[in-house]
């Protein structure tokens, strides 16, 4: 799964503010309210990244510091629905266009020159690092990653071994090509989290019901909780990477997270999740953190360590905001459907997002999930336009 090139859903890919939206013409303050002096002191920007990010109204919302703008990006802002990445992938399979540097650069900046986000996402998928690693896997059209032999027993563990910088050589020498072209810009690196990666290695592919997974994590904790550990090192690792190539923040998609319960994420999830922003918390870069379909969990998915906790449109913004709790910035999260709308009717519920966005300390703009396969391109441009407009300080 990727965070720019998913399979669509059906195919199995996968503190308070005011409610109502503001008349026509009066800006909405943006997300960030401020704060005491010395607040954000934990969190700055790496030194591998460019310092001319440092002032990026991503990264200053990130902080929860105050903004020019309320910042944009689309997760999937680079994928399916720009003709100009179809153009370039062109008879590509999926994980090879991901380890091409030159590829990777290009599709990356294309939503930034196109929609004028303020932050470009590395154009990979989840499963690269376990591909890296020497996983027999592939990304089939249409269904997602199917990996060859599941891992169900404890002898299976054995072939997840440790990742290291050079097996990913290529993500290196990307974000080198990339933060040199994107200048003030930041990038956002991101990684699958612990629990989306098992289920693909214990299903063999995506799943509806996690059956596998499920019966893996209730019937043997133990060989769970060891699975869990070696990915999270993993995904750690992963991050490092991206972290000491240039990225300016991470992000830790946790897309099928949203089939447990609370108690279950608690005890058998949020340690190995909690491992993953704990390496990478020396960094001093954001971490963000993700799933679909997690209203009852942003709490949890808040304690595992993240400084900013993305939302997906099932929960309005600022009752998001108060589920994760204070000392966390807010990313979401507007109905990818809604882009197939009429114009007045997009601008209508994105100034809802904004209104329930209006009182919090740090706000983000994104879609609930992903950029869909069909939306029209230029939907989006007008999207990141209007909320600059409307959000302009």
């Amino acid at each position: 799964m990727s965070a720019n090139d998913l399979p669509p859903a059906g195919a199995q890919d996968l503190t308070h503010a005011g409610a109502g939206a503001p008349a026509s013409g009066d800006p909405i303050p943006a997300g960030a309210a401020g704060r005491p002096a010395g607040a954000a002191g934990r969190l700055r920007t790496a030194p591998y990244a460019p310092a001319a990010a440092r002032d990026s109204a991503f990264l200053k919302a990130c902080r929860r510091e105050p903004v020019p703008h309320t910042p944009v990006w689309f997760m999937r802002q680079a994928g399916r629905s720009l003709p100009e990445y179809l153009k370039v992938r062109e008879g590509i399979p999926m994980l090879e266009s991901c380890m091409r540097p030159e590829l990777v650069t290009e599709i990356t900046l294309q939503p930034v020159r196109r929609h004028k986000v303020d932050a470009a996402i590395y154009f990979s998928d989840i499963v690269v690092p376990l591909k890296a690693i020497g996983i027999d896997l592939d990304i089939k059209p249409g269904v997602g990653p199917v990996v060859a032999e599941p891992v169900r027993r404890r002898e299976d563990l054995a072939r997840l071994r440790d990742l290291t910088p050079e097996d990913v050589a290529y993500v290196t020498e990307a974000i080198g090509m990339l933060t040199g072209e994107l200048g003030a810009t930041p990038l956002i690196g991101f990684a699958g989290a612990p629990f989306t990666l098992a289920s693909y290695l214990v299903e063999g592919g995506p799943s509806r019901n996690h059956e596998h997974t499920k019966a893996l994590m209730y019937g043997d904790p133990e060989l769970w909780a060891e699975l869990l550990d070696r990915l999270a090192a993993i995904t750690a690792a992963f991050l490092r990477v991206q972290i000491e190539a240039g990225a300016s923040a991470v992000q830790l998609f946790d897309s099928w997270v949203g089939a447990l319960s609370p108690a279950d994420y608690r005890r058998s999830v949020l340690p190995a999740s909690a491992r993953v922003f704990d390496a990478v918390a020396e960094y001093g870069v954001p971490r963000i953190h993700f799933g679909v379909g997690t209203g009852e969990l942003l709490g949890l998915m808040g304690e595992a360590g993240a400084d900013v906790v993305g939302a997906d449109w099932r929960v309005p913004v600022d009752e998001a905001a108060r589920r994760v709790g204070p000392g966390k910035a807010i990313q979401g999260n507007l109905d990818p459907a809604v882009l197939f709308a009429p114009r007045q009717a997009v601008e209508s519920a994105t100034d809802r997002v904004l209104a329930a966005a209006s009182g919090l300390e740090g706000h983000i703009f994104n879609l609930g999930h992903g950029v869909l396969p069909a939306t029209d391109p230029d939907a989006l441009t007008r999207l990141v336009e209007h909320v600059h407009t409307r959000t302009a300080r």
